[in-house]
């Protein structure tokens, strides 16, 4: 049998903020990103916050479910744990992509 080609789509780093329901993946990197968020949170505090939910290197992640109304918040489980989260949150977290 051929060595399957791993599809690039289901392989490579993505953002969270970017996931629907059933993505799987590993934090790599939490990053801060632009200068403020809709509700005046510098990119530091975004970045703490995620941190203090558990949003850490090596976490396993799930997307559960998306809000109705464009998609926001999101439900995650975060190493067993239940978080929602707006996507603007979600776009300072970098997965790398995992097999369901």
């Amino acid at each position: 049998m051929p060595n399957a080609v791993p599809d690039p789509e289901r392989t490579n780093p993505f953002i969270l903020g970017e996931a629907h329901p059933g993505d799987l993946g590993v934090i790599i990197k939490v990053r801060t990103g632009g200068d403020r968020d809709p509700d005046e949170l510098t990119a530091r505090e975004i970045e703490l916050r995620l941190l203090e939910f558990g949003f850490v290197e090596g976490a396993r992640v799930e997307v559960l479910h998306e809000g109705p109304i464009g998609g926001d918040p999101i439900a995650v489980r975060v190493d067993g744990i239940r978080i929602a989260l707006r996507r603007a949150e979600a776009m300072n977290v970098i997965l790398k992509r995992e097999a369901a």
